[in-house]
C-alpha cells in the first residue's frame, strides 16, 4: 500500500469516527463518508468492501491506536504488576471517554456494530493478544511464555467484559486483573484490599 492510499484510508476512517457518533451505524451511509473527503462513492466500497469492512477496518485502527498507549504504559514500569494494572486502567479510562466505543457499547445507534467487541472481535483480540504477548515476552524475558499466552488472552477478555458492563472502578478493575496475572506468572503482587 502507497503512502497516497494509506493517507486515503485515513482520511475515510476519520470521517467515519467522526459520523458515527453523531448519527449512529445505521444513520452513516457510504456516500457520507465519501462526502466527507472528497472521494466518490465507489471509492469508500473499493477501499473497505461495504460498510461493515468499513467499521471493522475502524475497530481494528482503534485498536492498534490503544496498544500503542499500552505498549508505553508497560514502558514505563519495571513490575509486571504495575505495568498490567496501568496498562488495564489505561485501556478502561480511554474506552470509557473515546465516542465511537460509546457508540458501539452503549447501543446510541450502533447496536449493530456491539459483535465487533464480542462475537466478531476476532480481529481485535488477535492483534491485541500478540501484540501484547510480544511487548511483555520482550520486557520480561524470564516469563514462561506459553502461561503468559494464556493468561494474556484471559486479561483481555475480562478487559473487554468490563469495557462492555463497567461495575467497578477502572482503577480496582485494573488491580484484580494485575493481580491475576502477576499469580499466573508466579510474579510478585500485592494482597487484595480489604474493603471496609
Amino acid at each position: 500500500m502507497t503512502t497516497g492510499q494509506r493517507s486515503l484510508r485515513d482520511a475515510l476512517l476519520d470521517a467515519f469516527a467522526e459520523l458515527l457518533p453523531l448519527r449512529g451505524y445505521r444513520g452513516v451511509r457510504m456516500q457520507d463518508v465519501a462526502d466527507a473527503v472528497g472521494v466518490s462513492r465507489q471509492t469508500v466500497y473499493n477501499e473497505f468492501g461495504d460498510k461493515w469492512g468499513l467499521a471493522q477496518a475502524l475497530m481494528i485502527r482503534r485498536n492498534e491506536q490503544y496498544l500503542d498507549g499500552i505498549d508505553q504504559v508497560f514502558r514505563r514500569h519495571d513490575d509486571l504488576y504495575e505495568a498490567v494494572a496501568a496498562a488495564v486502567a489505561y485501556t478502561l479510562e480511554m474506552s470509557a471517554d473515546d465516542p465511537v466505543s460509546k457508540a458501539v457499547l452503549t447501543g446510541a445507534g450502533g447496536e449493530e456494530l456491539l459483535p465487533l467487541m464480542t462475537t466478531q472481535a476476532e480481529p481485535v483480540l488477535f492483534g491485541a493478544r500478540t501484540r501484547l504477548i510480544e511487548h511483555v515476552a520482550a520486557q520480561w524475558p524470564q516469563l514462561d511464555r506459553r502461561a503468559l499466552a494464556e493468561v494474556a488472552d484471559a486479561a483481555i477478555r475480562l478487559t473487554m467484559s468490563h469495557m462492555l458492563l463497567p461495575a467497578d472502578p477502572p482503577e480496582q478493575v485494573a488491580r484484580q486483573i494485575a493481580r491475576m496475572v502477576a499469580r499466573y506468572l508466579g510474579e510478585p503482587c500485592p494482597p487484595p484490599k480489604v474493603r471496609q
